[in-house]
């Protein structure tokens, strides 16, 4: 998704349109899902006839409902996000709220989602039982998909794919049958490493984190076999209906788990701070913070959570004032969220913090790389 998310703020267009539309997860509220992308989409009709000519209104209009017309409504998630100029359209199902609107610009709207996915602790669950191990994405409390057979991301897989079987359990070599307890760890351990090999495949592509979900026994044996043990933030062993529960009671069950991971983010983010602030490599001035992070010195922004300010924005002159007006000629009306962009365009990081940790007098730092 951030790789996404970055190709999308590096496109212009003429015009870029951004359209976003409130989906749901279940039947029967999907139901009104269709509606309320075809309502979004007279819209953006209607503004692309009055605003630009009609060979530009028909090229764009056609490659949204070729992308959108045999769209699965039962896969939903709780934003549909489409971003469309005259040379693509992308279709991406998110796991977080926006404001259903459509947005026509030279570039598209992707402010609201950088921030949104930067405060979003963003983490695999890898489910074990003796006879099964499914794998889970979520971000915070939201199921963003559970792996299967149809999970394009894992078409060219080139270890099991999700959900994995353990079809050997009491296999050996001679095809007699051992249940001796020792026979069984060593076959379950087996089981756990063909898992984990699995799971570092996919983390290889997008780096997160694992929660892992099990007995104390199984836990136990994926640790022992995990490849990269130091990318486990939790461990969760008190949860039922592991081989057949919906994914998102599972997610419900770890977020304790996870609320304490995302707390000693804070507390190791305050450690980072006074260490840069020491070394003279911390920016609180949000005029200074702006610059360097325009200029891709940020490595990484620590942010009050709510924390929104306008200002006017000279990318030129590479200088930010603060204002209290919204909406007026050359004022940017979320100003943090264009230095979130910056930081994590640059290849930084955005973290979120607590408004009663970081002070209303203090809500932005950003540690420098230089």
């Amino acid at each position: 998704m951030k790789a996404t998310l970055k190709s999308l703020r590096e496109t212009k267009a003429n015009p870029a349109v951004s359209i976003f539309v409130k989906t749901h997860r279940a039947h029967p509220a999907n139901d009104q899902d269709p509606i309320a992308l075809k309502n979004q989409l007279k819209v953006v009709e209607e503004r692309l006839t009055n605003e630009y000519d009609k060979h530009t209104a028909t090229a764009i209009m056609d490659k949204i409902h070729a992308e959108t017309k045999e769209l699965n409504h039962n896969y939903n998630l709780d934003t549909l996000a489409i971003f469309a100029s005259t040379d693509d359209v992308q279709v991406i199902r998110m796991p977080l709220d926006t404001v259903e609107r459509v947005v026509i610009s030279d570039r598209f709207a992707t402010r609201d989602l950088v921030r949104d996915m930067a405060s979003a602790v963003h983490y695999y669950t890898v489910v074990l039982t003796r006879d099964k191990a499914r794998l889970i994405e979520a971000a915070n409390d939201r199921v963003v998909r559970e792996f299967d057979a149809a999970s394009i991301q894992q078409s060219n897989m080139e270890n099991i794919p999700f959900p994995i079987d353990n079809n050997g359990l009491y296999t050996t070599g001679d095809g007699s049958s051992d249940r001796s307890a020792n026979n069984e760890n060593s076959y379950l351990k087996e089981f756990f490493n063909q898992v984990d090999k699995s799971v570092q495949e996919l983390w290889g592509e997008h780096k997160m984190p694992l929660v892992i979900v099990g007995d104390v026994r199984n836990i136990g044996y994926y640790k022992d076999v995990c490849d990269r043990p130091e990318n486990i933030i939790a461990t969760v062993s008190n949860l039922t209906e592991l081989d057949s529960g919906n994914a998102q009671h599972i997610i419900d069950g770890v977020q304790e788990a996870v609320e304490s991971y995302r707390t000693s983010l804070h507390e190791a983010a305050l450690g980072e701070i006074d260490k840069a602030r020491g070394a003279n490599a911390l920016s609180t001035d949000l005029q200074d913070v702006y610059r360097a992070a325009y200029q891709g010195a940020g490595e990484t922004l620590y942010v009050r959570r709510g924390y929104v300010q306008s200002a006017k924005v000279d990318e030129d002159a590479q200088t930010l004032s603060v204002t209290d007006e919204t909406g007026g000629a050359g004022v940017t009306d979320d100003a943090i969220g264009l230095i979130i962009e910056h930081v994590i365009h640059n290849g930084g990081k955005a973290v979120f913090m607590p408004q009663d940790i970081m002070s209303a007098d203090q809500p932005i730092a950003l540690v420098t790389r230089y």
